[in-house]
C-alpha cells in the first residue's frame, strides 16, 4: 500500500515563493500606492491604474496580491489600505516601515543571491551594488548611510516602543545607547521615562541624522549624541545604564566580549547593561526569525545571532553578575538580557567615572 509522503508540498511552496510577497510590497512602495490610498481613500482598479500610471492588467494583479496578503481591503470593487498598511506603510507615519523595506530590497536582497558563496567562503557578500564596502558599517556614501539608518529606524521603532513598557528604568538617570543609530530606542525610552537622560554613541554621520530625528520629537534637551567608533575607541563613562540594541549580532564572539568589557568600564559601580537581540535557542534549533537573521549576518557581516547562554557567559567574563533574561515578542528582539556591574565591596575605593560630553 502506497503511503503518503510526510508534510505538504504546499509548505515548501510557501517557503520557496516568499520573495513573491516581499517584492509585491516593494513595488507597491516604489509606486507610492499606500500613500495614494492614504490621501485619496479607497479607489476602483481603473482609477488606481490611472494614478499609478500603469495599465489595468498589472494594476489588478498587484492589487489582488496585496489584498490577499492583508495589506489592502476590498469593498464593492474599491481598494483601500488595511489598518496594517495604514499604520506601517504610509510615509511620514510614526512607525513607518518603508525604510526597512527599501534597505532589504536595495542593499540586502542582492547579497542573498550570493548566499552559497558566503557559506563557502565564510565572508560577507557586501552590498553587491557597485560599492566596495564589505559591511553596512563601512559605508562612506551619505545617501547609502541615510538609507541604511532609515531602514534600521523603521525596524527598531516598534520594537523599542514595546520594550520601553517592559524595561524597568525607574531607578535609572543616565543611559548610554551604544551604536544607537538615529535614536529609535532613545526616543521611546526617553518618552516612557521622563527622569532619564540618554546619550547616543555612534559614528559622526549617524549622529547628524540622529539629532534631526531627536529634534523633531522635541527631545533635544534629554537626548544628546557623542561621536565615536566603539570598535576602536573607549566608550564615554559614568552612566548607570548601557544599552546594546541589535549591536552584538554584527560581530564575532571575540569582538562581542571586547565591547562588553568596554561597557563594563563605562558603567558606574552597580550600573546595568541591557542587551536587546533576536536570540537563537540554546539548542540552536530556532526560532526561525532569529535563525534566518543569523544567516543574514553571514551575508552582511562577520557576526551571527547568538544564544542567551553565550551572552550570559560573556557578561560574566566581562565582570557583570546575575544575568537575567526577559522574553519579548517584537520584530527585532525576542529577549532582553540585563546584568549588573558589581558594586565595590564596603571599604574598598570606588572607581572614578566621568561622563564625557565632548563631540556632542
Amino acid at each position: 500500500m502506497e503511503t503518503q509522503p510526510p508534510g505538504s508540498i504546499k509548505d515548501l511552496m510557501e517557503i520557496c515563493t516568499g520573495y513573491w510577497a516581499f517584492k509585491s510590497i516593494v513595488s507597491a512602495q516604489e509606486l507610492g500606492l499606500f500613500d495614494i490610498l492614504h490621501e485619496a481613500g479607497a479607489q476602483p482598479i481603473s482609477e488606481l491604474a490611472r494614478r499609478l500610471d500603469v495599465q489595468e492588467r498589472p494594476a489588478e494583479t498587484l492589487l489582488t496580491a496585496l489584498a490577499s496578503l492583508g495589506l489592502l481591503k476590498v469593498d464593492d470593487g474599491r481598494y483601500g489600505n488595511s489598518p496594517l498598511a495604514e499604520t506601517y506603510l504610509v510615509r511620514g507615519g510614526r512607525y513607518y516601515f518603508g525604510g526597512w523595506i527599501a534597505h532589504l530590497d536595495q542593499r540586502n536582497y542582492p547579497g542573498w543571491a550570493h548566499l552559497t558563496e558566503a557559506i563557502r567562503t565564510n565572508r560577507p557578500m557586501g552590498w553587491q551594488s557597485g560599492h566596495e564596502e564589505e559591511t553596512p558599517f563601512d559605508i562612506v556614501d551619505p545617501e547609502l548611510t541615510s538609507q541604511f539608518q532609515d531602514g534600521m529606524h523603521s525596524l527598531s521603532r516598534h520594537s523599542a516602543a514595546s520594550a520601553a513598557q517592559r524595561i524597568d528604568l525607574s531607578g535609572a538617570r543616565t543611559l548610554l545607547d551604544v551604536g544607537g543609530g538615529t535614536g529609535a530606542w532613545a526616543i521611546e525610552l526617553a518618552s516612557a521615562n521622563p527622569q532619564l537622560t540618554i546619550t547616543i554613541y555612534d559614528l559622526p554621520p549617524v549622529c547628524d541624522l540622529a539629532r534631526a530625528k531627536i529634534e523633531a520629537e522635541g527631545l533635544s534637551s534629554r537626548i544628546s549624541t557623542i561621536c565615536g567608533d566603539f570598535r576602536t575607541q573607549e566608550l564615554p563613562s559614568g552612566y548607570d545604564t548601557v544599552l546594546l540594541s541589535m549591536i552584538l549580532h554584527d560581530w564575532t564572539p571575540d569582538e562581542c566580549l571586547r565591547l562588553l568589557n568596554k561597557c563594563h568600564r563605562a558603567l558606574a559601580p552597580g550600573g546595568r547593561a541591557i542587551i536587546s537581540e533576536l536570540l537563537v535557542d540554546d539548542d540552536k534549533s530556532g526560532p526561525a526569525d532569529a535563525a534566518l537573521m543569523s544567516l543574514n549576518m553571514l551575508v552582511a557581516t562577520q557576526g551571527r545571532n547568538y544564544t542567551a547562554a553565550e551572552y550570559n557567559a560573556w557578561l560574566l567574563e566581562a565582570g557583570f553578575e546575575a544575568p537575567e533574561l526577559e522574553p519579548i515578542d517584537t520584530p527585532s528582539c525576542n529577549g532582553l538580557i540585563s546584568a549588573r556591574k558589581k558594586a565595590p565591596v564596603d571599604g574598598s575605593p570606588a572607581e572614578r567615572h566621568v561622563v564625557d560630553t565632548s563631540a556632542s
